[in-house]
């Protein structure tokens, strides 16, 4: 295992409100479940904060010394709109609306995930399950929960019983804070709620309508599994029925997390999770981010800058940079002032990774030791670790961060002589700044629109004209993608690159 930290690792539990000490079940092993997307539209930045506060985790897990295994599910059925018990699919709607085949709207939308979360140096997880690939698992769940009394089937759908469910001595709502006889009262009388013994019971499996798209047969007939079941039947199969983390945004503590919860346990008898982690919403200039209010926007309109509420447009490193100033418990707001300061503040830590990089100890006789920077330095590598530790507070850890800038500017100015640091300390600010920067934060240097993005264009091109490959098309296209240029006006400059 690597070297561990300096203080021990502590986690905000939303089942204990507290921040709790983390200690996995089977050290050094650390399973982690995050909800992933229902693939029916492009990735919201929403989205996109959720998995990046997830990959920070994941990395500085691993950088302490934690062998993690990382699930991540895509949801491709039974997520129906508006989240509830009725209505379509929200996979099935799209697929009308496109006039496509369902999973191929699970593809374009998967492929764009990948795409976006490859775009924002985002770690894939070490297994992606699917909600489709899993509905044996789930067939059997709902069959197990029958069997043990805490579900019934009721006019070709099985919902789960929560009135067995608190009888058997658990408590529905100690994530969220609900109180049963509140969710009673809030409770409004829906289409299929008289098929229910109990308002709040929640469906397992529901019976489709001849026009559903996707269905499967079951014992209980035709139909399609609920939302809440696949992440307890996977999360369940690949980290087994008890496991430590489990994480999502805040809008999932309810009703999904606690269904979750409520499943797993019926099931097993076990609390399924240990560490419940959610992150916090979105705003925009003090607003909740919205489509009803044109206030929101796709990463690729933050990458263009086409958008009525951007001034310009911004890299994808300056957008993590500017996400990860904020503690992934608190809000965030955007701002065309906020984004600005992110990429200045991004360029000064990009601007030191490259100097950094290129710089060696050289030994020097007779060079006195500053022990005050020595200890300032030594402060402040304790200091991202102290920040991380605590409840990985990436805020606090970018001000330890900023100020080994501090250090690394004074020695490429010549203010600075690294004998006058040791051996030692040296590398281990060029080796800690560098690994802070790129393996724990997953920040990286981004090619410019100079130089660096042209020659990787014109590479492709020559191909292109060697080979009359039209398929280099795509590529290029891809290429001034991944560099977060604005692609609206791509198509333009290769059609002349070609005629030329």
């Amino acid at each position: 295992m690597a070297e561990r930290t300096y203080q021990p690792l502590r986690i905000f539990n939303t089942l204990t409100r507290n921040k709790d000490l983390f200690e996995p079940i089977a050290p050094p092993y650390v399973g982690m479940y995050v909800c992933g997307p229902t693939v029916y539209n492009n990735v919201h930045l929403g989205n996109i904060r959720t998995f990046l506060s997830f990959d920070i985790l994941f990395r500085y897990l691993t950088h302490i010394g934690y062998k993690v295994r990382y699930v991540r599910n895509i949801t491709d059925v039974g997520h129906l709109v508006g989240d509830g018990e009725v209505g379509e699919d929200k996979i099935g709607k799209m697929a009308k609306l496109q006039k496509l085949e369902p999973m191929e709207i699970v593809q374009r939308y998967t492929n764009d995930f990948h795409d976006v979360s490859a775009i924002f140096n985002l770690l894939p997880p070490s297994i992606e399950p699917t909600a489709t690939g899993h509905l044996i698992e789930q067939i059997e769940a709902v069959q197990t929960l029958i069997d043990k009394g805490m579900a019934y089937e009721s006019n070709g759908s099985v919902y789960f019983d929560i009135n067995k469910y608190q009888a058997s001595g658990n408590d529905y709502g100690k994530l969220s804070g609900r109180v049963i006889e509140d969710l009673l009262n809030e409770t409004r009388e829906l289409d299929g709620q008289a098929e229910k013994l109990n308002p709040l019971d929640f469906a397992l499996w529901k019976k489709a309508s001849p026009e559903h798209i996707m269905q499967w047969d079951s014992p209980w007939g035709m139909g399609f599994p609920g939302w809440h079941l696949e992440c307890t039947c996977m999360s369940a199969k690949y980290l087994g029925k008890q496991f430590d983390i489990h994480g999502g945004g805040m809008d999932l503590k309810f009703p999904h997390h606690e269904c979750e919860i409520a499943q797993g346990k019926a099931l097993t008898n076990v609390e399924p999770v240990r560490y419940w982690m959610h992150t916090n919403m979105l705003t925009v200039n003090g607003q909740k981010m919205s489509k009803s209010l044109n206030n929101s926007f796709l990463p690729a309109e933050l990458f263009s800058g086409n958008h009525d509420l951007l001034e310009q447009a911004y890299s994808p490193m300056t957008v993590r940079f500017f996400m990860l100033q904020s503690q992934y418990r608190s809000t965030l707001d955007f701002s065309n002032d906020a984004l600005k300061a992110a990429q200045k503040g991004y360029k000064k830590l990009a601007n030191a990774i490259r100097i950094i990089k290129r710089m060696t100890f050289a030994v020097e006789q007779d060079a006195e030791l500053d022990t005050k920077k020595i200890t300032d330095i030594e402060k402040s590598i304790a200091g991202f670790y102290g920040a991380m530790n605590d409840d990985l507070n990436t805020a606090v850890a970018f001000a330890n961060l900023f100020n080994m800038v501090k250090y690394v500017n004074m020695l490429n100015l010549g203010q600075l002589n690294p004998a006058a640091l040791g051996e030692d300390v040296f590398n281990e600010l060029k080796n800690k700044f560098i690994t802070f920067f790129e393996d724990v934060l997953g920040l990286k240097e981004e090619l410019t629109e100079g130089s660096a993005v042209l020659d990787g264009m014109l590479n492709l091109y020559r191909e292109y004209k060697m080979t009359r490959n039209y398929e280099k098309v795509d590529e290029i296209r891809s290429y001034f993608k991944k560099q977060g240029l604005a692609i609206h006006d791509t198509k333009v400059r290769i059609d002349w690159a070609y005629e030329e």
